[in-house]
């Protein structure tokens, strides 16, 4: 049986573009999935933590030497490593917050990159420990990105996803970027009508 991690990340809950675009995935990989369960993780609900002295203390140091403060540190850690490397495949849908992730989502990335957990260094160099899954990455932004765009050369977010995921070992990544959504918030283009421009694309990524 499949698993689907599901990542939501923005606040603005029925209001967001890319939670609506995040659960039009979930129903079309349910239907791709029959059976297949999805663990939601709610950033925008989720109190993470940022990264600390004895997070960082304890993440570099041996299990057996860890205080009850180091434990307890990476007791957050732990779990959404755990939720990461159950799953078989994630999607994350995300705003783009001056130009890159919003800090909800970096603080949930900077738990799950950890050494020896979900990547290693030895004789051969750097190795990913979350390697074989798939990763769908939705992100809807005000303005459009793409490539061709005048505003592409400010898309720091889909490039350092990129970079982090295949860090810890995950190649198998698709971004479905939904720019424009100022349209919608200015009454230009009605949501639903946006929403259908990336409908296809979703449904292509949640069949893969």
């Amino acid at each position: 049986m499949s698993t689907l991690l599901k990542i939501d990340v923005s606040p603005r809950g029925e209001h967001s573009i890319s939670r609506k675009l995040g659960n039009h995935f979930a129903t079309e990989w349910q239907s791709n999935h029959v059976g297949g369960e999805i663990v939601t993780r709610d950033l925008a609900t989720t109190k993470i933590p940022y990264v600390d002295l004895p997070w960082i203390a304890g993440a570099f140091s041996a299990p057996d030497t860890h205080t009850n403060e180091h434990k307890a540190a990476l007791k957050v850690s732990d779990e959404l490593i755990a939720e990461l490397l159950a799953a078989d495949e994630v999607v994350i849908s995300t705003p783009m917050y001056n130009f890159n992730v919003p800090a909800a989502l970096k603080a949930w990335i900077d738990h799950i990159v950890r050494l020896n957990k979900t990547f290693s260094f030895g004789a051969d160099g750097l190795k990913g420990l979350a390697a074989g899954k798939k990763v769908t990455i939705i992100i809807a932004s005000g303005s459009e990105y793409t490539s061709g765009s005048p505003m592409e050369v400010y898309n720091a977010q889909g490039p350092y996803l990129r970079i982090i995921f295949g860090f810890i070992g995950i190649t198998d990544i698709t971004i479905v970027h939904a720019g424009g959504t100022n349209k919608v918030a200015q009454g230009a283009v009605p949501e639903p009508v946006f929403l259908e421009q990336f409908a296809h694309e979703v449904d292509l990524a949640a069949a893969k």
